[in-house]
């Protein structure tokens, strides 16, 4: 999927893109296996696994919508048309795959089918590491805007081993960014609701510069894309450029509204729950108060 300068032009001008190039048949297989292990481990095989609960279909739809997402992102066109052709749509890949992705995985899988992974004295460090709010909160996007830079990206464009490896790095980083919003695993929730708000509304302010220059940049600034004729797509290579970085800004304030929304109704349900438990215990007292005398 990933090519040197050259083949990228000659892909833009030459033939046509096989079947198996536009939609990866083999990573469609792969995610219909990963969602088929996921149903049976919550469905048939739950009882294998220690204090299994059971899954609703809410979480369920949340996994398959992820699954979904994956594809999308990795095995449709916009992958292939991403990588070879328009910045733009590689730019609504990224969103796709780091920014919509991660927190639908996260609100579907149960705690109990992750906790066997990390029982080790090697899997406890990790995750000691992995959900780390602090180090989560900076890792992700100082890998997003190192990628961004011109010279990084053409460089990891014609070299596919650095760009899987990257990959790699990148989307963990995304999950690592995720995972104290949408923790599955309560021994690890290590920030409070209000933080969690700080903290997705500081993200957006990180993820921001990168973005604005590539929205603002007058010149086309990757070398990777700039041989897109505008007849192809009806823009020249820098309002393409800059289309990405708008599509990347809005989907990015899109998700990050929607996280917000999210805990800030959890965090209101909490309190509301709270405030009738103080209720009910404060009428329990003095009715039992009135009854002693």
């Amino acid at each position: 999927m990933i090519m040197n300068a050259q083949a990228i032009t000659h892909a833009a001008h030459g033939a046509a893109p096989t079947f198996a190039q536009l939609w990866s048949p083999g990573f469609l297989l792969a995610m219909v296996v990963l969602g088929v292990l996921y149903t049976l481990a919550t469905g048939p095989w739950r009882s294998r696994f220690a204090e299994s609960e059971p899954v609703g279909l809410k979480p369920r739809l949340w996994f398959w919508g992820g699954l979904a997402l994956w594809y999308i992102a990795e095995g449709s066109p916009l992958s292939y048309y991403g990588h070879h052709e328009f910045f733009s749509l590689h730019m609504l890949q990224q969103a796709v795959l780091y920014l919509v992705m991660p927190p639908f995985l996260l609100l579907g899988t149960p705690g109990w089918l992750l906790r066997p992974l990390f029982r080790t004295k090697g899997g406890e460090r990790f995750m000691k590491v992995f959900a780390n709010p602090m180090l989560s909160l900076f890792l992700f996007n100082f890998i997003f805007s190192l990628y961004h830079i011109p010279i990084v990206m053409d460089w990891l464009m014609v070299h596919e081993a650095a760009l899987r490896l990257y990959y790699v790095i990148f989307l963990t980083a995304a999950f690592q960014m995720w995972f104290p919003v949408f923790c599955p695993m309560p021994e690890y929730a290590k920030i409070s609701e209000l933080k969690k708000m700080l903290y997705i509304f500081v993200n957006g302010i990180l993820l921001t510069p990168a973005c604005a220059l590539i929205i603002f940049a007058k010149d086309p600034l990757y070398a990777s894309y700039a041989h897109i004729p505008a007849t192809i797509w009806f823009l020249e290579s820098v309002d393409d450029q800059q289309l990405g970085g708008v599509v990347m800004k809005i989907v990015q304030e899109i998700v990050y509204g929607f996280a917000l929304a999210y805990v800030f109704f959890r965090w209101y349900r909490s309190e509301r729950q709270k405030e009738e438990e103080e209720d009910l215990l404060s009428d329990s007292m003095m009715h039992s108060t009135g009854n002693a005398h």
